[in-house]
């Protein structure tokens, strides 16, 4: 059985953790010493008795003696009568290694050890991007509950065990690493899924131009020998004098790419919202959606090392999507340096590429250059990131506010000329909303 510990009572790094409070580095303290040590208890009273012993030497007063009486009577009738345990050992279950963020992971520290013990006193030492919520101690196992505060791949961090004696003289450590977590982004709310003009050759769910086998009718013509007879248009055939039989559009399934611009993490100056936050959540969206479609979906994320999943189908293939990028953010470490090509296997002949980014990086434009080239059709979808806080009064900020928008304008402006869909996706928003106006036609592809 185990019980909550209270604040009052629980160590200073436990009490830090329960109020959310974290060290900057949330580097794991050294590692305990092996073997038995004193407890609290008997530095306390041992540095009592000290004391009193001291100064009956410095005084020469001999009842002073007696002060140390108390500490040494308390030390000797707290010795332990049976035997320590010998050795320690702690287990560790996590449930469930991957979640959304926002979502609680449940840690359970089992741990055994042979003779007779006191209580278990446990020391939290958690890494970023996680929230310390419970904390319950039994005789032998630790619980903890903690909540994944962000997107991304996170080491939960370290518990240090003090295992004390019957009475609490002394204590035996035990480290207790937690690992790690993958916290997946909370998909943005998407239902809409433009298709591009033309569809690969492959049966799926959208409507091509190409007459074949489907169920949407387009028109009559003219019965070819080897068709099927229950297929007569009855009323044309009347109207014409010849066999007319129904004339359906080919179905077809699209390919998506969803490209990642995580070349810059950019921090709203009002609301605090990040841009590779807001990016991936939006990713998130919009594979869920082409997936639930029965389309085919890839991923390429651009900045530092270039990382990539071919398109692929299936409910499955959302979490292989996301664990593909999350190493873009791993314990706050937020490593980009470079650009670096795109593979032809990233990018299907004729797939429809989302390019979501904030538009803060110039070197977004080499890699629109190179999706251009290839001809796929792409939309860009934007993420704003606010405007900087300039001060009442500050001339020089009000100007460089007013260039640093005419040259967002300036980016924009270049992208639509170059027949590029761009559309701005809000935090807070639907991103039904942004893409609404691309149903109205479908998406054109760049030329070679």
């Amino acid at each position: 059985m185990t019980k909550p510990v209270p604040a009052s009572r629980a160590a200073a790094a436990v009490r830090r953790a329960l109020d959310g409070r974290q060290e900057v580095t949330a580097e794991p303290p050294p590692p305990p010493p092996p073997g038995w040590r004193p407890g609290e208890r008997t530095l306390r009273l041992g540095t009592l008795a000290v004391v009193a012993l001291s100064a009956a030497l410095v005084t020469g007063r001999p009842w002073v003696l007696a002060l140390a009486a108390g500490p040494l009577v308390l030390l000797a009738l707290a010795l332990p009568s049976g035997r320590r345990p010998d050795a320690v050992t702690a287990e560790v279950e996590v449930e469930p290694r991957r979640c959304f963020e926002g979502e609680q992971v449940t840690v359970r520290i089992a741990v055994a050890y042979d003779g007779e013990a006191g209580r278990l006193d446990p020391g939290v030492t958690l890494g970023h991007g996680v929230l310390l919520d419970h904390l319950a101690v039994g005789p032998h196992r630790v619980d903890l509950v903690l909540t994944a505060q962000r997107w991304g791949r996170w080491t939960l961090g370290t518990v240090d065990v003090d295992l004390y004696d019957r009475g609490g003289l002394a204590r035996l450590s035990v480290r207790a690493e937690l690992g790690e977590i993958a916290a997946f982004p909370v998909p943005e709310h998407a239902g809409l899924t433009p298709i591009p003009v033309r569809l690969p050759q492959r049966l799926g769910e959208h409507t091509a131009v190409q007459r074949g086998e489907g169920v949407e009718v387009t028109g009559v013509h003219p019965y070819v020998r080897g068709e099927r007879q229950r297929r007569i248009h009855w009323p044309a055939t009347t109207r014409r004098g010849t066999l007319q039989v129904h004339q359906f559009a080919a179905e077809r399934t699209a390919d998506t790419v969803v490209l990642l611009d995580v070349l810059t993490d950019v921090v709203d100056p009002v609301t605090g919202a990040s841009s590779l936050d807001e990016t991936f959540r939006a990713a998130a969206g919009l594979v869920r959606a082409y997936l639930r479609t029965h389309d085919r979906v890839g991923v390429v994320s651009v900045g530092g090392a270039t990382r990539w999943l071919q398109p692929g189908s299936g409910q499955g293939y959302f979490y292989r999507i996301v664990e593909s990028v999350l190493e873009v953010r791993k314990d706050r470490a937020y490593r980009t340096a470079g650009l670096s090509r795109l593979p032809p296997p990233a990018l299907p002949e004729g797939a429809l590429v989302y390019v979501i980014t904030p538009l803060t990086d110039q070197r977004i434009f080499d890699v629109l250059h190179q999706v251009r080239g290839r001809a796929n059709p792409m939309i860009v979808v934007e993420i704003p990131t606010g405007d900087p806080i300039v001060e009442p009064g500050d001339t020089e900020g009000e100007l460089a506010l007013r260039l640093w928008r005419a040259d967002r304008d300036a980016m924009r402006f270049a992208l639509v000329e170059r027949g590029i869909a761009v559309v701005a996706h809000r935090p807070g928003e639907t991103l039904d909303l942004a893409l609404a106006p691309l149903l109205r036609t479908r998406i054109h592809g760049g030329s070679r």
